[in-house]
């Protein structure tokens, strides 16, 4: 067994706060709210909490635009809330993982307003300024992940500030020692508080080009796609002095013990996990986004797990994400039907499997009225918002879903009144008492948690085969991603039998023989190594 620290044997849960539980009636979820719900993480069987962002902010970006890096603002709650969340939360042996969002500020941050007082500001090179072009527009081609140009002119000092996102969230000069070491005192501030780890919003992001080059046009775009799309963020982004940032970061966490870092990073395979850093000096986990963006197919998939576990580096830890707040769910991506497949995809490969709430219910797509449309992408960009993955936690049957006694901040779906934890919570047949078994699971068997990864061939194109084995303990993965019954021949040569520890399908029929076994449509079977026929065919219960 490999040797572990929490947040490699464990698995994390996010919440997005507005959207987890409301406290006080205003429609919007808060600290109280997750303090409130940690009983619920607990019997679910997650390891951590990871809390998007909650800090001071006029929302221009739902709190990605900081105004404030060290409290807590008042829609959310006080500090004191957070101190009694991190007391709770550790009370039940669950881990606190904060969103810290180092790229950029809010334009109203103080920092903000005294670097554009003028260019004398002893913070002036504290964000990104450039003089205007030759023909006085923007000093290069960059271009805004949310649409629109990356620089915006500041009139009253004839400058241009960058901002990779809204106009509302000026950049931060990572070049600049005194930005480096104000950060490093935020990330204390939280330590000292108690938090367990830091994820870590757009980290390949924080250095760029210093020369200001513009990016090359990206061959592939094609009209439909977001416009950050048009050009290859060569020179805006993924820069190698980035690995020093990171570095520095990871010395400041180092004094606190077990401390995780996870870095968000969209970049592909290969440039994705060379932020392990030389000798793993980088992040502890550069979040692996793959399976968002692969196509919901078993060659596919598979070819995607192999690839990404040959190009670890060694020593370096694995994890899988299937969705987040700025993705469309994974219901809604694949269908109800594949779910449970992807339930069971996500907690039993190798490595650290990140949960978005709501995704153990089966929330899927959310249609948002025009109306009630609330992100800024979405305005900028129609068709490219993160609304529909936003919508409120589902709870029971009451009103508003148990979410909130006001009107929430997005709607509800409709099947709300069934879709919700409470009338999930004891069917056998529910994805979220899936979710449960395999939580269970991992920690009844450390070979899903910490044990080895073997792909194994398939007799259809249909199914992904793997087995996690830890001495002498193996479990063997099978998973139909049709919806078609599919046949599997098992060519093991040792004349092993399995015993089913479980099925997406409670009701499955069992059909079996010595060298085959049918997978019904849609279904994954999780099967353990039985020498001596000992265990019985449907082992796990929770």
């Amino acid at each position: 067994m490999a040797d572990t620290v929490w947040w490699k044997s464990g698995t994390v849960y996010q919440v997005y706060p507005r959207s987890f539980q409301d406290s006080d009636g205003d429609g919007i979820g808060d600290l109280r709210g997750i303090t409130r719900r940690l009983d619920y993480l607990a019997w679910l069987g997650v390891d951590a909490v990871w809390i998007s962002p909650f800090y001071p902010s006029p929302m221009a970006d739902f709190g990605y635009d900081v105004a404030d890096y060290c409290g807590v603002d008042p829609l959310f709650g006080t500090l004191e809330d957070f101190d009694a969340l991190v007391a709770e939360a550790h009370f039940r042996r669950l881990k606190v993982i904060l969103d810290f969002v180092p790229n950029h500020t809010s334009i109203a941050h103080p920092w903000f307003a005294d670097s554009r007082s003028a260019r004398t500001s002893a913070k002036r090179d504290w964000y990104i300024w450039r003089d205007p072009a030759p023909d006085g527009g923007p000093p290069n081609n960059w271009i805004s992940n949310f649409g629109g140009p990356a620089w915006t002119l500041d009139e009253a000092t004839g400058q241009y500030y960058y901002h990779a996102f809204l106009r509302e969230q000026p950049d931060l000069n990572w070049r600049n020692p005194s930005v480096r070491a104000a950060m490093h005192d935020v990330l204390r501030f939280w330590l000292d508080r108690g938090v367990d780890g830091f994820r870590v919003d757009v980290i390949w992001h924080l250095m760029k080009d210093e020369g200001f080059r513009d990016n090359p046009e990206n061959p592939g775009f094609s009209s439909g796609q977001a416009e950050i799309n048009r050009f290859a963020q060569v020179y805006s982004a993924d820069r190698p002095e980035i690995f020093d940032v990171i570095a520095e970061m990871r010395a400041v966490l180092a004094p606190y013990g077990e401390r995780v870092l996870i870095g968000e990073i969209y970049l592909p395979v290969e440039r994705l996990v060379a932020y392990y850093g030389a000798d793993l000096a980088g992040v502890d986990l550069p979040f692996n986004f793959q399976l968002i963006q692969t196509p919901w197919k078993a060659r596919s998939v598979a070819e995607l797990v192999i690839a990404y576990e040959n190009a670890l580096p060694p020593g370096g830890w694995p994890n899988w994400v299937l969705g987040n707040h700025d993705q469309s769910r994974i219901a809604a991506r694949v269908g109800a039907a594949q779910a449970g497949i992807a339930a069971m995809l996500l907690l039993t490969l190798r490595g650290t499997p990140t949960l978005y709430y709501g995704d153990e219910i089966g929330l899927a797509h959310v249609t948002i009225p025009p109306d009630r449309v609330q992100d800024p992408w979405e305005r900028n960009e129609p068709g490219h918002g993160r609304d529909p993955e936003r919508t409120p936690m589902q709870w029971d049957d009451s009103f508003h879903a148990g979410f909130s006694a006001g009107e929430p901040w997005l709607p509800l779906s409709p099947d709300a009144a069934t879709r919700n934890v409470e009338c999930q919570c004891d069917d056998a047949r529910s994805l979220l008492t899936l979710y449960r078994r395999l939580l269970r699971l991992r920690r009844d068997h450390t070979a899903l948690s910490t044990g080895g990864f073997r792909s194994l061939p398939s007799s259809t194109a249909f199914v992904f085969a793997y087995e996690r084995h830890d001495g002498d303990a193996t479990l063997r993965i099978l998973l139909n991603f049709s919806a078609s019954r599919q046949t599997i021949i098992d060519t093991a040569e040792d004349g092993s039998t399995w015993a089913i520890l479980l099925s997406t399908r409670p009701d499955r029929p069992i059909s079996r023989s010595d060298d085959a076994m049918v997978l019904e449509a849609d279904e994954g079977l999780i099967l353990l190594r039985d020498p001596a026929g000992a265990y019985p065919r449907h082992h796990v219960t929770v």
